[in-house]
């Protein structure tokens, strides 16, 4: 799936209405459980005014935002580590991603079934962490079997490993997710082979109605509290709202925005938040042609933004020309920055930062 966010959640919380208002595709969204049974993958441009703004400025013709992968995944019910639910399929789809949105229901309506009679996120996030934390102690349970046969033999290292499996899957079992249990470099290999669903950093996004947006309730407050424990994100929306405003054009969308008191779609923080919480961040190239916006990890160095571009320009990479957009915001220009004494030459070793705007020299 790429680099990819999971929206998850109880059946009839709002996923596939969220998914639709991102990608303003129609995943069915319908009022039963399991209308989703295949994951839905959607492609979101990356809201930036960074961009826009650089296009202003170069009077560019074209125009490349980045983007970020959403993949709406079924309802997980109780019982899911289990195979409920075709729970198995769903834990697998959320496997495959790298962060995860829990969207939970903190709004009422009578025409809307709960599928446990009532809303209470705070419990609703209870009911899909506890499945997520026992499909992950049958995983590592897995790997404590696989290390086992060679603590028998002796083997001083698999005693040390198990030790660790141990103690990870004791964390587990007292209910707390991977992602808060304590490792260093050295367990962090462990991590990436157990592919730990609790391991996913997390967005939680509070879909409420219009009076919760406006004004907010008990509901959204609980969440705050709970992600605040967790150092987590919560994002309040009104997928109904959002699934409105995404269908408008641009003229009456601001208009709608306004009546609203609202600056932005919801949705722009939501997609800027899964991004964030993939890990990623954002370079530029700029010029009258084109201005585009390239996705790169947190840490990667300038040949590895080089080849997000093209892998040959990885391959016979030289030197990368940098300036950081706030020095270009503020400066007015990119002769500017260069009179400044701000554009740098950088070379193998320079770690890119958000912002930056880049050009390359390399050898074909």
């Amino acid at each position: 799936m790429g680099i990819a966010c999971g929206i998850v959640g109880l059946p009839n919380v709002g996923k596939s209405t969220l998914f639709n208002a991102l990608t303003s595709n129609e995943a069915e969204a319908a009022n039963y459980p399991f209308c989703t049974i295949d994951p839905n993958v959607g492609v979101v441009p990356v809201p930036d005014p960074r961009l826009a703004e650089l296009v202003r400025i170069y009077e560019t013709d074209r125009e490349v935002p980045t983007t970020v992968e959403f993949v709406d995944i079924a309802g997980l019910v109780k019982g899911a580590s289990k195979g409920e639910g075709l729970g198995n399929q769903f834990l697998g789809n959320i496997r495959a991603c790298d962060a995860v949105a829990h969207v939970v229901r903190c709004f009422a309506d009578d025409n809307v079934v709960h599928v446990h009679g009532g809303v209470n996120p705070l419990h609703d996030i209870d009911i899909i962490e506890t499945e997520l934390i026992l499909k992950d102690v049958e995983s590592v349970e897995k790997q404590m079997q696989a290390v086992h046969k060679r603590v028998r033999s002796h083997d001083k290292e698999a005693v040390q490993e198990y030790e660790w499996f141990t103690a990870l899957r004791d964390h587990l079992d007292s209910g707390k997710p991977a992602r808060t249990f304590p490792h260093d470099d050295q367990s962090v290999p462990f991590f990436r082979t157990l592919q730990l669903l609790t391991d996913k950093a997390v967005m939680y996004v509070a879909n409420t109605d219009e009076e919760g947006m406006k004004n907010g309730n008990e509901h959204i407050e609980a969440v705050r509290k709970r992600a605040a424990e967790e150092g987590a994100v919560v994002v309040p929306i009104c997928a109904k709202i959002e699934a409105e405003i995404a269908l408008l054009e641009a003229e009456d969308r601001e208009l709608f925005l306004a009546d609203l008191g609202m600056e932005e779609p919801g949705l722009d923080r939501v997609i800027r938040e899964a991004y964030r919480l993939l890990g990623l961040i954002t370079y530029f190239t700029a010029g009258k042609k084109e201005c585009r916006a390239w996705t790169v990890r947190a840490g990667a160095t300038a040949p590895n933004a080089a080849g997000v571009i093209h892998t040959d320009f990885e391959k016979g990479f030289i030197r990368a020309e940098v300036m950081s957009y706030a020095d270009w915001e503020r400066l007015g220009s990119e002769q500017a920055v260069k009179d400044a004494g701000l554009y740098r030459v950088e070379g193998k070793d320079y770690i890119v930062k958000d912002g930056d705007i880049m050009y390359f020299r390399f050898n074909v």
